[in-house]
């Protein structure tokens, strides 16, 4: 689904987004109240600009209105990958975003993010990863690292590591897999907007990822090696 499709079907109410550079800044009225929307499209290469103008409306939202939620709606192929970029510190802007957005949750804000292309690598890490709950299309693109840069950054084979992700849903991409990790909530279809309303209606919660994972087969370690740390056992 395409923005120009998506964004009445999320937002049937109206919306007042404001698209630069493949940056989403703006609010938006749903059955839940309005809301602080930002996103990228296009599958945008994330960069230091883009981060900046991301955390400044953020920033924004939670000065005004502490606790009106904040859905991101994500379609980005991962971080730029330019020296302009890397010189500015791209690693400490998207710090930033990150921080801006757990000062959102601290003040009391929800955070919903939405996965309507693709959400690859840093772009996803930086804001769409750090929502509360995070959903996702059907014909969504999942995945942390691309397999082929995988198998460079821990020298395995990439035939190695495309056989494990045939039985391990951590080493592989795709919607399906990042829902059996608990990552993902789970996948929206029919009524976008009902789908939304009834996300922002939820009292906000503990953190359930690594719960839902050993639930759903797809992270089997995560849940009780986190309450042995946290016991004091490990």
């Amino acid at each position: 689904m395409n923005l120009d499709q998506l964004l009445p079907a999320l937002f049937p109410a109206g919306h007042r987004i404001e698209r630069n550079d493949d940056v989403l800044t703006g609010t938006a009225t749903t059955a839940a109240g309005e809301v602080t929307v930002i996103g990228t499209a296009n599958k945008l290469e994330v960069g230091v600009d883009h981060a900046l103008a991301l955390s400044a409306c953020v920033l924004a939202s939670t000065r005004s209105h502490p606790t009106r939620p904040i859905v991101m709606l994500v379609d980005t192929a991962g971080q730029r990958l330019a020296r302009r970029d890397e010189l500015l510190g791209i690693n400490g802007c998207f710090a930033h975003l990150a921080r801006s957005l757990e000062l959102a949750r601290r003040r009391g804000a929800a955070l919903v993010s939405l996965v309507y292309g693709e959400s690859v690598s840093g772009g996803f890490l930086s804001f769409g990863l750090m929502a509360d709950r995070i959903f996702a299309l059907p014909e969504a693109q999942v995945r942390v690292m691309d397999l082929r840069a995988m198998a460079r950054v821990t020298k395995q084979p990439l035939e190695k590591l495309q056989a494990l992700s045939l039985s391990s849903p951590v080493f592989a991409p795709g919607v399906d897999n990042y829902v059996r990790m608990g990552a993902v909530e789970a996948v929206w279809q029919g009524d976008l907007a009902a789908a939304l309303a009834a996300a922002l209606s939820e009292p906000q919660r503990l953190d359930l990822r690594r719960e839902r994972g050993l639930e759903r087969g797809g992270r089997l370690l995560a849940h009780d090696v986190a309450r042995a740390v946290a016991a004091g056992e490990a």
